[in-house]
């Protein structure tokens, strides 16, 4: 089996980014390890109207914000304020049954340490803090292991294996940039949710799209999010 990726949402705004990425990465069939933080689940509920349970729950009620045809969703709130986003409808693709997501992505609690991704014996492909808030970079740049995401940041740093964090804050203090700085040389990958305007952007989907097409790129996953430049 292939190894699984790790994925966490913390607390900083832009929720869409982590669901999109996780959208994604169902498609390589590969298992992911998914842990939302408390402040992570409360973004989630003030951006996207989804309330989930503390601990575990199931994934397919945080990938249903993406599901075509779901009722009330914030995506056509949105294709209504832009009156033509057909274009949207990428933030939506088709999502296995909800059994099948159940086996492929294991919903941990950000408390648990006994989780396998806690150990740096338990190998992965990968792991994504997307979006990553001040206080979990902070965690990770200085190894203090308060959750379950700063403990397997620490892990991925450690056994030197890919990290990607998302921070997505504006402006930046001098403590965060240096926290990045660290992130940076103990071998993580900042990538700031900063989406480019080069790409032919029509839609809130095509930026949405470019952050989380970077962060593939990272992982070394293929995909279409986006025209590169020069193509």
């Amino acid at each position: 089996m292939s190894h699984p990726y790790v994925v966490a949402i913390t607390g900083a705004s832009g929720a869409v980014y982590a669901i999109r990425l996780l959208s994604e990465l169902v498609r390589t069939g590969r298992p992911i390890h998914l842990t939302v933080s408390d402040s992570g689940r409360a973004v989630i509920k003030q951006e996207l109207g989804l309330e989930l349970p503390r601990d575990a729950f199931a994934p397919e009620m945080l990938l249903s914000w993406i599901r075509p045809n779901a009722a009330e969703s914030p995506i056509a709130a949105v294709q209504a304020l832009q009156q033509k986003e057909d274009k949207y409808r990428r933030l939506r693709p088709e999502l296995p049954a909800a059994d099948t997501l159940r086996q492929q992505i294991i919903v941990h609690a950000a408390n648990d340490f006994f989780s396998p991704i806690a150990s740096g014996s338990y190998l992965t492909a990968g792991m994504v803090v997307c979006p990553c808030s001040g206080s979990t970079l902070s965690g990770i740049a200085h190894g203090t292991g308060g959750n379950l995401i700063q403990r397997a940041a620490d892990v991925h740093l450690k056994e030197r294996r890919k990290l990607v964090i998302v921070p997505r804050e504006a402006p930046l203090s001098m403590i965060q940039l240096e926290n990045m700085k660290i992130v940076a040389q103990a071998g993580g990958i900042v990538l700031p949710a900063m989406p480019g305007w080069y790409h032919e952007v029509n839609s809130l989907a095509d930026l949405v799209d470019f952050v989380v097409a970077r962060i593939l790129d990272q992982l070394g996953v293929e995909h279409t999010l986006m025209q590169r430049w020069g193509d």
